[in-house]
């Protein structure tokens, strides 16, 4: 009965699970997790329902998943937010929108136009620069905007300087043409706009990239030995399975 065995464990075991590695580009190192979304369960974090306030951190989402059978397999912050975590800009939740679009400049990151959202539906998800969501109007169960946009249709935001001194470590995400992969960055060490967006337009070749953060920048990644703390956080991304 060993193949029965084997059968009971292959069944078990997940489908597929995101990958997490460091990867140089250009002399520097930045931690890449790359997601199959027609795989792995997408999802966003803000609001525990238990008790309903902020989750704030990876450890809170960790437990409140834990308590109904889950795991958290990844996490990253995943958009700014105001002093009470709320998001800065659009911001939905198992399809319910939390927070309008914002299309409008002002200062900040999140003001530097172009910024953008990003959409997770059924089986895909993608970056879309704010005005090209408006007309298009997708259907997202997930949604998160920030700012700026890192990579537009394979260029990069125009006004993104190659010899900028405005330096941070930074995260954000990047996805393939048909929405099918995902590509969430942080870097190592400090790094300008410039480089950051050349690291998903030529490093990871996306067509698509979106800033998240560069002052809270934090990663959830087990396998790689991270648990970033700090300051509470707003909106979180992760992939979710079931526990084991």
């Amino acid at each position: 009965m060993r193949w029965l065995a084997l059968l009971c464990i292959l069944w078990a075991a997940p489908l597929a699970a995101v990958e997490c590695r460091d990867v140089k580009f250009e002399g520097d190192t930045f931690s890449l997790c790359e997601v199959d979304v027609t795989q792995d369960q997408l999802r966003l974090f803000l609001t525990d329902s238990e008790n309903n306030r902020p989750f704030g951190s990876f450890d809170n989402v960790a437990r409140a998943l834990e308590d109904n059978g889950e795991t958290l397999l990844f996490a990253m912050n995943a958009g700014m937010y105001h002093s009470d975590r709320s998001p800065v800009g659009h911001y939905v939740e198992n399809g319910v929108e939390r927070s309008p679009v914002i299309s409008t400049d002002g200062p900040g990151n999140f003001g530097l136009l172009p910024n953008g959202v990003f959409c997770v539906g059924d089986g895909i998800a993608q970056v879309y620069e704010t005005k090209r969501f408006q007309r298009e109007a997708p259907n997202c169960t997930f949604a998160s905007q920030s700012g700026p946009m890192l990579v537009i249709d394979g260029k990069l935001h125009p006004r993104f300087l190659k010899d900028s001194d405005s330096t941070y470590i930074r995260n954000g995400v990047g996805a393939s043409g048909d929405g099918k992969t995902l590509w969430f960055a942080m870097s190592r060490a400090s790094v300008n706009f410039h480089t950051f967006g050349r690291f998903f337009r030529d490093g990871l070749k996306v067509p698509q990239a979106l800033y998240f953060d560069g002052n809270i920048s934090r990663l959830y990644a087990p396998g790689m030995g991270r648990n970033d703390g700090g300051f509470p956080m707003g909106p979180i991304v992760g992939v979710v399975a079931p526990s084991e």
